[in-house]
């Protein structure tokens, strides 16, 4: 993990703070293949196999406008485009290349029409680019290329030239940033040294700062798009940290300072659309994910793969549609919010927003919730969904317990009276207004 750049740290935790939900888009040549992002690279293909799909790339039912409505209807702030993956293969006509969007039967830019949908909804506008390309011709064969297993592949090699390799891949970075407005973050993506872990063992030829010239990349960073966030790949530095398919089990720091994170997250474990694969999230799941990650402080990357012809596929948009219907009743609780100093008892989770304290609860309990240390701290309570009054008690030092009081609580326990039957809704969410003075992390 890369040193983030501390003088960049609050502005970044403030930002992180405002956009707690996020939609990640994969999309790409891939998405006819209809079998995961890594397909040529699992597959093993060569470019001509994989060309087959260069030829056949026409979404003609791409929709950005739709694909922004549904952002902003989940309750997302701001989205994140993969304008080239790993293939190489590039969705906006870049000068550099021809092994782009301008060369398939659709022969339109799709990035900048993705900006402009975004932005008309009021969402920020993020883009994704791999600092690998399988397809160049001077990006060298390793543990994680396509061709790992190709011997005269890999004994092209030595004919490959890598500084060509960076100038190339700085050029077309700086178009990106370059041409598509003011972006408000960016996920350069990835670095692997030697002794990377992967399923066939640790990666040789593994590529970082030096092979990408991190340094100047950041600097062309700053200067092109100076305000915004960036994330931790370059294997040098950057703005917030990315955890990707698993939750922290508290929140993240480096050195012992709390740091932004972005917790990268599938719907059905594949960011690519995956025709066949059923392994799919909840939207329950989702919800408590998005939840959890809030309260230790991170942010949630929610990733779609849009199919070849450029929809959502249907498990996403139903997904997101139940996403959003709790967000709607549920929002001020999550964007905001962040990690609170109280303690929440088993099978909650707080977040907080200055004096207002927001209990999340994973499982019903039968008629009360104690809520140790809060006692004397709480001047009302309500369900955020409904805003209907929560009546609560408090154990007092010394007061004996009666039929009145719960037994067995410690002195300074807050008691919320709760009704036997859970409210209808995914996660249900009980406000505590605090008094003055009682305030987040």
């Amino acid at each position: 993990m890369s040193e983030l750049e501390p003088a960049r740290r609050e502005a970044t935790l403030a930002w992180a703070r405002r956009n707690r939900l996020g939609m990640f888009i994969h999309w790409g040549l891939y998405s006819l293949a209809a079998r995961h992002e890594w397909v040529k690279n699992h597959e093993r293909m060569t470019d001509e196999q994989y060309d087959r799909y260069v030829r056949r790339f026409d979404p003609d039912l791409y929709d950005p406008a739709a694909w922004a409505r549904a952002a902003k209807a989940a309750g997302m702030s701001y989205a994140v485009l993969t304008t080239k993956h790993h293939d190489g293969f590039c969705l906006w006509p870049s000068e550099l290349t021809d092994y782009t969007v301008a060369h398939t039967p659709y022969g339109k830019d799709i990035v900048g029409p993705y900006a402009d949908a975004f932005r008309a909804e009021g969402l920020g506008v993020g883009l994704y680019f791999s600092l690998l390309d399988w397809h160049h011709p001077d990006f060298a064969v390793d543990g994680f290329h396509p061709r790992r297993g190709d011997a005269e592949a890999i004994a092209h090699n030595a004919r490959r030239d890598p500084e060509r390799y960076r100038r190339f891949l700085h050029g077309q970075i700086r178009e990106v940033l370059s041409r598509f407005g003011p972006l408000e973050i960016g996920f350069l993506d990835f670095s692997y040294p030697d002794g990377y872990p992967t399923d066939e063992g640790p990666v040789w030829g593994g590529k970082g700062a030096e092979d990408w010239g991190s340094k100047e990349l950041y600097r062309t960073v700053r200067e092109l798009q100076p305000d915004m966030v960036l994330n931790d790949r370059l294997d040098f530095t950057g703005d917030f940290v990315t955890p990707e398919q698993y939750q922290p089990s508290r929140p993240m720091t480096l050195g012992g300072e709390p740091v932004p994170w972005i917790a990268c997250q599938t719907i059905n474990g594949s960011w690519g659309y995956d025709r066949d694969n059923t392994n799919d999230k909840s939207p329950d799941l989702l919800v408590r994910m998005l939840i959890d990650t809030v309260s230790k402080d991170g942010s949630l990357l929610l990733n779609v793969g849009p199919d070849g012809r450029g929809r959502l596929d249907p498990t996403a948009t139903r997904t997101l549609h139940e996403v959003g219907q709790w967000m709607a009743l549920h929002r001020r609780s999550i964007d905001g919010a962040g990690a609170s100093v109280h303690q929440a008892p088993p099978d909650c989770r707080y977040t907080q927003v200055d004096n207002r304290l927001y209990v999340h609860v994973f499982a019903w309990p039968f008629r009360h919730l104690h809520l140790q240390g809060l006692a004397g701290k709480v001047t009302y309570a309500q369900f955020l969904h409904d805003a209907s009054e929560i009546r609560y008690e408090v154990l007092a030092p010394g007061q004996e317990a009666n039929i009145l009081v719960p037994a067995g609580e410690a002195p300074g326990t807050l008691t919320l009276q709760l009704p036997e039957r859970c409210p209808d809704v995914a996660v249900p969410v009980i406000e505590l207004f605090l008094a003055e003075g009682e305030r987040a992390a």
